[in-house]
């Protein structure tokens, strides 16, 4: 069983993922903000981090670049999961530190195993 941090702002989005994670065995942690998503993850260390791109104020992008360049959270692998379908924001969001790159709707199926991938389980 894996901590996974959630970083997103729809609480649908939150709702859905949260219910995969935590019916596939995972403890989950949810963040509202790219802000509270960095606090939190240099706080509680999970073991992994699911970062949505579009949100006010710092978006996953900034997020995912700061914990990327951050030697307590350097280490933390990121997913970002998100809308933006584009080749370039894939690229962009690879280059930021993210391990992989989802976009939504992510299925169950799709996200327990790109989890479990990164996770190496």
């Amino acid at each position: 069983m894996a901590h996974i941090l959630i970083v997103d702002d729809s609480p649908t989005e939150v709702h859905v993922y949260q219910g995969y994670l935590e019916k596939n065995g995972h403890q989950v942690s949810v963040a509202t903000s790219g802000e509270e998503g960095v606090e939190k993850a240099k706080q509680g260390l999970p073991d992994l981090i699911l970062m949505d791109v579009v949100m006010p104020g710092m978006n996953g992008f900034q997020a995912t670049r700061s914990l990327s360049k951050d030697d307590t959270t350097k280490d933390i692998p990121i997913i970002i999961i998100t809308t933006k379908d584009q080749e370039t924001d894939k690229v962009w969001g690879m280059r930021q530190g993210a391990k992989d790159y989802i976009v939504k709707p992510a299925k169950e199926s799709e996200l327990i195993e790109r989890v479990n991938s990164v996770l190496g389980s």
